[in-house]
Order: C-alpha cells, then structure tokens, then sequence
C-alpha cells in the first residue's frame, strides 16, 4: 500500500497537466529570437486570442475584457475556457475626441459601490496624444454601459498642461485601493516618464486636482538612464503585508516585422513596497524608479514569447494568486492578432511572486490518519499533475493516473 502510493506519487509528479502546451520545436521565422530556457513554466492555456487581457471574477464566472473595437467582453466558468463573446463595452467609437477612437486599448474593469467601472486608452503607436477614458454599467454584459469620455489626457485635452500628464503618456490603465484608507488610484503610464499612480475621486470619473500640479502624483517606475524607456502595462495586487507593482518591460509587438536583441521583448516584472505610494523596490532592492524590476516570467521552452500585458487574480487567504497575461505561441505566429491568454498561479518565497505551473491538491490516509498533501512549488511544465486547483477552487482531475492514484490512496 504504501509502497503502490509511494510510485503513484511519483508519478503524479512527472505527468504533463492536461491542457499545458509541450515544449515544440520553434516556427522558422523568428526562432532564433525566442529563448528556449526552462526557467520559467510553460502557461496554461486560455484558449483565446487576446492581447492586454483583464479578467474580473464575478458571480462564478470570469469575464474577459481586451482591446479592439468598441472593446470586446467574454466569459466562461474557467480560465481555460471555452470564452463566449458577449460583444463590446461601447456601442461605437469612444467619446474621446481623438484618433483611433474606435478600437481602444488595454481596458481594465473594476467592481466599485455597486458600479461596474471600465477604464481603457485611447491613443495609437508611437504617440504621446492619448487619454484614459472610463465607462460604467449596474451589471456586466454588453450594451449597459455609458461612457463618460475622457478621464485624463496627455498631449493633447483638458488637463494635459498639467504635471504629471506633460511628462507621461495616458495609456494602459490600471485600478488600486489603499487598504489601510479605502483611497482609489489609477496607475497608467508607457514609455517617456514611465508609469504614475494618481488618486481618484470617490466616484472614480475624475482625478483629484485635475486644474492644476498634481502634487499627490507618484511616480512609480522609470528608466532614467536609457534613451529608450519601455516600460509600460502597469498593474497593482496586494498580498499583505505587500503591494506588487507589476509591468511589462521591453517590445510589445511589431514582431511580423523584425525582431529586438534577445531579451529586448516583453518581459513580466515586479516590485513591491508596503505603502501603495511606494518606493517599490525589486529582489535586489533597487528602486523601480532607478529601472528596477525583478522578472517573474519572461519568453522560455522556445514557444512562449514576449509575454506582457499582466494582471493578477487574487485568491482568498489561504489560495493561490493566478498570474495572467498574453503572450504569443510561435506555433501559432508572431503578429499582434496571434497573440494568446495565458496564466500561472503565484506561489510567494519570502514574499516574493514565483510564477509555478500548477497548484497541486490531493489527501492520503497514512498510517491510519487522514493526511493532506499540497504542492504549489512547481517549477516546470510536466512536474505537477493530480488535482488542479484552479482560480474558482474547483477540483479538476487532469488525468487517469490521478484518478488511480486518489482510489488507492483512499483505500
């Protein structure tokens, strides 16, 4: 008995998760480019095409927010799908007077005093005319939201005189609460000064001092010293007793038309602080404002490329944070629209996030006493099966073998 559970555990160990893509050899174009280490775990698959995913958790179901026209929305019962689109947030171009109106980007929804709140950018590549615009709805679905326009702007707009909007660029959006005073905040930021935190007004539809220097602006990352400044897709979790200040370094796209210097692509980093203000500092304690960032997952197994776009379900105490993001599969192609949904839970080692592949699950009776087993220390691929325990908690037997291997382990 023992023994049979001894070999059975083993094996559990060495059995792919069902659905996680095998290591495969490179597409010839490109894959000189794409790095094949290990380091990090190969994703579990989304089964969506996506680029800058947010994922709210609501009423159990995930909802699935992109940029694209009008912003489309989806849902299913698992991260891994299937994802039903249910349309778009906008019924037509955004009220933002300014170009590329019709297919915004980077969205971000929040669930704020009984209000749905999506934030999302306008602006096209290479511009600093851009705007932070915001839409509201009672419930989620598509068709029940009305925009309210412009949030901030930068470049160009009301308000874009002002610091810290004549230093920064008003894309990628992000939402965060202070825990301690209840205080809602904006991240946004790409390129140029890097990426802000500013303070909202309670209704979230404003920003506070919106006519004049924004004195409560921080800034949050920067890369000072290089001419190029790619730091962008900000995103802020908290796990107490830290707030983690993730974002993506390096290109984000354009591949289809040549390829950056190895390691120049999107990578996911982070830095934490105590105070949702700041200073963040990575593993290494250098400031996030000194062009810091400790990478969490980055391109790897020679498939996954410049992943990016990160945002992070927290779990209940107790449960796994679910890192997500997109990514592109060089099975699939390396143009923007090829670009997939992919997630990792978060196992933290001195409160610092670790990408692992699974979070494994299971109990055993040993010696007579009811005994509980669980992994979420995972560092590759095919190292953890048996029961999956996914975002909504649910249990999900990835394979034969585990199933086996709980009906002996339960004799």
């Amino acid at each position: 008995m023992h023994l049979l559970a001894l070999l059975t555990g083993i094996l559990l160990l060495h059995a792919p998760v069902q659905g996680s893509p095998q290591p495969r050899a490179p597409s010839p174009t490109g894959s000189s480019s794409v790095p094949t280490t290990t380091q990090y775990p190969l994703p579990n698959l989304g089964h969506v095409a996506v680029h800058d995913p947010n994922i709210l958790h609501h009423a159990g179901a995930y909802w699935l927010f992109k940029g694209g026209v009008h912003l489309p929305l989806y849902t299913a019962a698992s991260l891994a799908g299937p994802w039903t689109p249910l349309g778009t947030v906008l019924d037509g171009p955004s009220a933002i007077p300014k170009q590329n109106r019709s297919r915004p980007w980077a969205p971000t929804a929040v669930a704020w005093n009984a209000t749905f709140y999506c934030f999302y950018s306008i602006s096209t590549a290479g511009s600093r005319d851009s705007a932070v615009g915001v839409a509201t709805a009672p419930q989620l679905g598509a068709g029940r939201w009305s925009d309210h326009g412009a949030l901030l702007n930068t470049g160009q707009g009301n308000g874009s005189e002002t610091y810290p909007y004549t230093v920064s660029n008003a894309i990628d959006p992000a939402f965060i609460t202070d825990q301690a005073t209840g205080q809602p905040y904006l991240l946004y930021g790409s390129y140029w000064h890097g990426i802000y935190l500013v303070p909202l007004a309670a209704d979230l539809l404003s920003v506070t001092e919106p006519a004049r220097q924004n004195t409560t602006a921080t800034n949050l990352v920067y890369v000072p010293d290089a001419p190029v400044k790619p730091v962008e897709g900000s995103f802020m979790s908290y796990r107490a007793p830290y707030y983690y200040a993730w974002f993506s370094h390096g290109k984000c796209c354009g591949f289809q038309n040549g390829f950056p210097a190895a390691g120049k692509e999107y990578s996911i980093r982070v830095g934490r602080s105590k105070e949702v203000r700041g200073p963040f500092v990575d593993q290494d304690g250098r400031p996030l404002t000194a062009g810091g960032g400790t990478v969490v997952y980055g391109s790897n197994h020679g498939t996954v490329y410049a992943p990016g776009g990160v945002g992070v379900l927290s779990g209940a105490e107790g449960d796994p944070d679910v890192l997500y993001y997109h990514y592109l599969n060089t099975s699939i192609g390396f143009a923007d629209t090829d670009a997939q949904l992919g997630w990792n839970f978060l196992h933290y080692e001195d409160g610092w996030p670790v990408a692992v592949s699974g979070y494994v699950f299971w109990s055993a009776h040993s010696d007579g006493a009811d005994g509980e087993f669980r992994s979420d220390n995972s560092t590759g691929p095919s190292d953890s099966s048996g029961v999956v325990v996914g975002p909504d908690y649910t249990l999900h037997v990835c394979s034969v073998i585990v199933v086996w291997g709980c009906l002996w382990l339960h004799s």
